[in-house]
């Protein structure tokens, strides 16, 4: 059984005291695939590390997440146009809109936004879209945008049945992580009536770690407990849930 996490911040912080082993925990687990968000430019170096460490099992990313959208976002939208122009990257993320902390570069968040999915299209890449209270205004860059050459990853969804099948028209996969698990979590009442197709695993690691780990430091391995929800919630066998989110994640990554 082979587990892609989409999703998932390996080069964290939170993982300097023990990555080597949180990292084996997850191999072991089944995860074979692990797909790498960026932030800013000072992660970039921790990435490529991260990289030349698991050659066979990581794969990049690059972009400017919206809550580090600031004064000199200009700057970090050149950082990412020159790496995306120097090597492969496997999707422009993770991108968009963020207002849970602060409303003050709302504004230069749907630009930097819309920049970076022109950027993708040009790469001919997806783009892994963070939303955070903000489903109106990234919905709002994705209609100016949409059109044959969009398509991604709508990052940790946790919006309505509605706002699912809309992210869905704009060709978009459902990350699917740690909220599925939640008592308040919400998108488990309607999951089972999205189609497995359009559904990708993550973990978000180092957050929104699932239940029973909730509120602790979430990790790749605690992937299985989004596993072992979605198989209850679809009906269907971990094996068969780990195959088919797996064959998605090729669909939208190329490999």
């Amino acid at each position: 059984m082979i587990i892609t996490d989409t999703h998932t911040h390996l080069y964290s912080e939170a993982f300097d005291e023990d990555r080597r082993d949180m990292v084996q925990r997850a191999l072991d687990a089944g995860v074979e695939r692990f797909f790498i968000p960026a932030i800013d430019s000072t992660y970039t170096q921790s990435m490529l590390d991260l990289e030349t460490n698991y050659p066979d099992n990581v794969f990049l990313m690059m972009g400017l997440h919206p809550t580090h959208v600031k004064e000199n976002y200009k700057e970090e939208m050149a950082h990412v146009e020159e790496w995306l122009s120097k090597r492969k990257f496997y999707a422009v993320g993770e991108i968009g809109v963020d207002l849970y902390w602060d409303k003050t570069f709302l504004k230069e968040q749907q630009e930097a936004f819309a920049y970076q999915i022109r950027l993708a299209k040009k790469h001919q890449l997806p783009i892994v879209i963070h939303c955070r209270d903000a489903f109106d205004e990234v919905f709002e860059v994705l209609e100016q945008e949409k059109g044959e050459d969009l398509f991604g990853i709508f990052h940790c969804f946790t919006g309505t049945l509605e706002q699912a099948h809309q992210a869905i028209s704009y060709n978009m996969k459902l990350g699917i992580g740690g909220v599925a698990t939640f008592k308040n979590g919400k998108i488990d009442k309607f999951l089972n009536q999205i189609d497995l197709k359009n559904i990708v695993l993550e973990t978000d690691s180092p957050y929104l770690a699932p239940t029973p780990y909730r509120g602790k430091r979430n990790e790749s391995s605690y992937i299985i407990k989004v596993l072992e929800k979605l198989s209850s919630i679809y009906g269907m066998s971990e094996e068969k849930i780990a195959a088919i989110t797996t064959e998605n994640s090729k669909d939208v990554f190329g490999i």
